[in-house]
């Protein structure tokens, strides 16, 4: 191992690129998803038991809590699949290098903007 490699260690002096950002949150969306599921299969659930219960859960999701929530999960949801497309097509080759890979990752995220706007004016 060489010893004149260089040593960094303020891991506060150390700024990620936007492209590891999104890879990092594509990650964690996944993971919040994964424990969204819970929810969504609860509801599921409670929506075909039988139709008392399909009112008593369309009164509960008409709620702002339920509302925020499900916007959550839906922004989660758009992230997710934008990013994971953006890794799809890079592995097909394009936007390997750094400014293709800095484009979609700016893509992704204004993309993920405007769609998550839009399913918040749909959900309210």
């Amino acid at each position: 191992m060489s010893e004149k490699r260089p040593v960094n260690l303020d891991i506060g002096s150390i700024r990620l690129p936007i492209t590891a950002w999104v890879s990092i949150a594509h990650r964690a969306s996944g993971v919040f998803l994964f424990v969204a599921t819970a929810f969504l299969v609860w509801a599921l659930d409670a929506s075909l038991r039988s139709a008392e219960s399909f009112a008593a859960l369309q009164q509960l999701l008409t709620g702002p809590v339920a509302k925020v929530v499900l916007w959550a999960i839906s922004a989660g949801l758009i992230y997710h699949s934008l990013a994971g497309v953006r890794h799809l097509v890079m592995d097909f080759g394009i936007a390997e290098s750094m400014p293709g890979g800095v484009l979609s990752a700016r893509i992704v995220i204004g993309l993920t903007v405007v769609l998550t706007l839009l399913a918040g004016w749909w959900i309210w």
